[in-house]
């Protein structure tokens, strides 16, 4: 039987291979639990690394150990049948462009808008507008096209539908309460047609439509992160904290109940964080930020820069998406790296970061391209399985600081302008800049 080294059973990712699996009839031996897998520990092993290079989970190893894989589309596609993937290329073609559009339009703003709310990340009130109104278009776009149809692709569910499903459970039992999913009448019935199917509702419990929005939580929020940021013993203590107040969560009410797997659904294991105990060095990271952000690049921040970095302790690499060919038109590639830079909120201490959608508006045209500075010497985003969603989708170049080639590249990404030899842009247009700092 293949093995599946996977998140919390509840867990979105989790559940979306294991509802693949039941409609196509495979089965799994799922090891999500101690002591069989400890996340944090055993994705860590030389064993486990061996065969999942970059640590991630889920992860699926085959009966016959030909077969490893690490990416959950990857791995719900491996355990689906010919009418899961798509019985003609046209079908299959949809099938692959509702699974995108689940982890790239729905999946970032939905973590955006959820994730503050029990704690998992800080609360940022223009980011959580932004996601809102993301999410709505996202939602008419699908209430319009499920008008007329009950599952969206063909007669019958598809890995679109359950991929969808998955990444949109969060919001429907956290934040879409009656008055803000009214609207959407289409993609309700649709989204409760999914999650009511006897397969979805053995691998999780009954799947309740929040009646009130949950509000950020700045207080569960100082809990789960004091470990970060408190001196001596308190970082044990602020977990003590932290699991004290889950179990004061559960209220009298059973709808209620109902709603807690929602967030341990959405909840990602807690784990150390990696560059925690890394060398500070000397290079002042937020100082160099500050003046980035509030002086003039060409004089102060590019200087600055030079004159303080400490290449023994930080690290400065070139990022070029490797898909070229696959970006149609440059708002959706913006998409792609609005993405990334929400699902790695937690690295910001670590890293400094610049993406450009460069070149035309055609397929093929125009790409994204970016500059990071880490804390360390590896691409930071390969240290944690929450960072390294979208990395995997780029190369990565390490400039070197006393190459004259490499530092004009990287002051010309910082002044978005003509510098020394190399030109940037390279003879194309910038359709959008997004800086991480």
């Amino acid at each position: 039987m293949d093995k599946l080294y996977a998140l919390p059973a509840d867990h979105f990712r989790t559940v979306k291979i294991l509802f693949a699996a039941a409609l196509s009839g495979k089965s799994l031996q799922v090891l999500c639990k101690e002591p069989e897998f400890v996340f944090g520990q055993t994705n860590r092993t030389d064993e486990f690394l061996a065969k999942f290079p970059l640590g991630k989970v889920p992860a699926l190893e085959s009966s016959d150990g030909k077969v490893a894989l690490s990416e959950s589309n990857a791995i719900a596609y491996y355990v689906s049948n010919e009418q899961l993937r798509g019985k003609s290329p046209e079908d299959a073609a949809l099938v692959q462009q509702w699974v995108n559009f689940a982890d790239n339009e729905i999946l970032p703003s939905a973590c955006t808008w959820v994730f503050p709310t029990i704690g998992m990340t800080q609360y940022n009130k223009a980011e959580t507008e932004m996601a809102k109104e993301h999410l709505k278009k996202c939602l008419n776009v699908l209430n319009v096209y499920l008008t007329s149809r009950t599952y969206l692709v063909g007669q019958r569910i598809t890995l679109a539908d359950v991929a969808l499903a998955c990444n949109m459970r969060m919001m429907y039992m956290m934040v879409l309460e009656p008055s803000f999913r009214q609207p959407y009448t289409n993609v309700t019935r649709w989204f409760e047609t999914i999650v009511n199917h006897p397969e979805f509702v053995k691998i999780v419990s009954e799947t309740k439509l929040c009646e009130k929005m949950a509000q950020p939580d700045a207080k569960k929020y100082a809990e789960l992160h004091q470990h970060q940021t408190a001196k001596g013993g308190k970082g044990d203590q602020g977990g003590a904290k932290g699991g004290k107040k889950e179990a004061k969560m559960p209220p009298p009410k059973k709808e209620k109940e109902e709603e807690k797997p929602a967030a341990a659904a959405a909840v990602e294991p807690k784990e150390e964080d990696p560059l925690a105990k890394a060398p500070k060095g000397t290079f002042d990271f937020d100082a160099f930020k500050r003046c980035f952000s509030n002086e003039d690049t060409e004089t102060k921040a590019i200087p600055h820069l030079w004159e303080h970095f400490d290449a023994e302790n930080y690290s400065i690499y070139h990022a070029v998406y490797k898909y070229k060919e696959d970006n149609v038109r440059a708002f959706m590639t913006t998409n792609l790296s609005t993405g990334m830079l929400q699902r790695v909120e937690k690295l910001r201490k670590h890293a400094f970061g610049l993406m450009y959608v460069l070149g035309k508006d055609k397929k093929g045209e125009h790409n994204i391209e970016g500059l990071w500075i880490f804390r360390g010497q590896k691409v930071a985003f390969e240290l944690s399985e929450n960072w390294n969603v979208d990395a995997p989708s780029f190369d990565f170049y390490k400039m070197d600081p006393n190459n004259q080639e490499h530092k004009d590249l990287v002051s010309s990404f910082l002044l978005a302008a003509p510098v020394g030899s190399y030109k940037f842009p390279p003879e194309e247009d910038i359709q959008d800049y997004q800086a991480f700092k």
